[in-house]
């Protein structure tokens, strides 16, 4: 049996090991587009503040870990998909053949139409390459100004602030990390950047990059409600957002919407082929809609179902995935579960203790709690997630929580040992 795997991030990577695991003889084959080992792109910031070296971001670290699991690393770009015979066709101009296929290609950034934009000296903050060139220009007291501030955004923002660099950020929405917290929690967060001495404009749009002759390289313009605003810079990042590898499957059969639609079998609608991580768009546990879910966790989940499915192991399911999200921004932990933003007709209770920078909000539908918001209570992040999965009904509690959201561990408590019970 020969499997193919596209992309060699941490999804493509754990489905190839599995699959070795569960079929000794299996011929196995990563075609990665780097030429890099394997590595975690969520690594890079950890990378660029000092804290590793780049071997300290590749995914596995001993020595011919894949030579010694008989896993082929191949250099290359797929350019298309042949589902009729079973080949992709690379860049460097042959073919691969596969028996099943697995599309982990990840993501890639998104890039903002502002004019000079593809100016050299602006970057984003994706590869093992960004990273060398941001850290050769974000040196101690370097202007930088990041387009953005979203939830990887604000981990590039730490490793930037740690580099000693003077750092403005700017935010087109009204908060920063505005797909994972609500009004309160993202300006919570703001204001915490500002206090650790990190400029943000939020409601502010990036509408031109100019390169100058002056001290600086570029000379870039803001525009807020209150006017436009120049600002010079060194160093220009992008990290607006990013979307799923799909442009070679062209002519493939395979169904994309915003990624890879897939079954709770990590299959797409082409038989043999597969996709998962960044790449597949699933079932959403809390909606029931299919979503993309561009999280490291969820990427290394779908690569085990996917490779338990692909050797033909009976079982291996998707029950959809959890929109969560932990982000550590400069020391302030902040996290958003399931449905955080809430349901018409719902409910909600939220606790802000802004001087101890400290918020905590919970959304429920009925007497079942949905989602969740929460900055600096850390204790609380797994038995949010627990609730939120098991779907119990929380029953008298629910009151409980109203009144004081700080009883999700009683509560946690009594409404499982009650449905163990039961």
């Amino acid at each position: 049996m020969k499997h193919l795997i596209i992309g060699a991030g941490p999804s493509g990577v754990v489905a190839a090991e599995h699959i070795r695991k569960f079929d000794q003889s299996a011929s196995i084959t990563i075609i990665g587009d780097e030429p890099e080992a394997p590595y975690s792109r969520m690594a890079i910031p950890y990378h660029l503040i000092g804290n590793i070296e780049e071997e300290g971001t590749h995914l596995r670290h001993s020595s011919g870990h894949f030579d010694k699991l008989n896993i082929k690393l191949l250099n290359a770009r797929v350019e298309k998909i042949n589902s009729t015979n079973k080949t992709v066709q690379l860049s460097t101009g042959g073919t691969e053949s596969y028996d099943k296929l697995l599309i982990a290609s990840g993501s890639r950034p998104m890039s903002p139409p502002i004019p000079g934009i593809g100016e050299p000296g602006v970057h984003s903050c994706w590869t093992l390459e960004d990273a060398r060139a941001i850290a050769a220009l974000a040196k101690p007291g370097a202007k930088v100004i990041q387009i953005g501030a979203g939830f990887i955004a604000c981990i590039i923002l730490e490793a930037l602030a740690r580099r000693d660099v003077d750092l403005t950020v700017v935010e087109m929405e009204d908060r920063m990390v505005p797909r994972m917290m609500d009004s309160v929690a993202g300006n919570m967060i703001k204001d915490w950047c500002v206090h650790k001495n990190v400029d943000v404009f939020t409601n502010g749009q990036v509408t031109e990059i100019k390169k100058t002759g002056g001290n600086h390289t570029f000379k870039v313009s803001v525009k807020t409600p209150d006017g436009v605003t120049e600002l010079d810079a060194d160093l220009v990042i992008t990290a607006t957002g990013v979307r799923p590898c799909v442009d070679f499957l062209d002519g493939s059969g395979i169904t994309v919407d915003d990624g890879i639609i897939v079954d709770k079998n990590m299959q797409t609608n082409v038989a043999d082929i597969y996709a998962s991580g960044d790449v597949a768009q699933g079932k959403d546990f809390c909606t029931g809609e299919y979503a993309v879910q561009a999280i490291q966790p969820t990427a290394t989940e779908h690569g085990l179902i996917a490779a338990q499915n692909m050797v033909g192991l009976k079982g291996a399911e998707s029950g959809g995935t959890i929109n969560m999200n932990v982000l550590d921004t400069m020391g302030l932990i902040s996290c958003s579960f399931g449905l955080w933003q809430g349901v018409e007709g719902g409910d909600s209770c939220q606790l802000v203790e802004q001087d101890k920078w400290r918020y905590l909000n919970l959304q429920f539908d009925g007497d079942v709690l949905i989602g969740a918001t929460g900055i600096g209570h850390t204790q609380h992040v797994g038995i949010i997630r627990g609730l939120i999965q098991s779907e119990i009904p929380l029953g008298p509690w629910k009151d409980k929580l109203l009144d004081n959201p700080l009883q999700l561990m009683p509560a946690y408590l009594a409404c499982t040992q009650s449905a163990t019970i039961q």
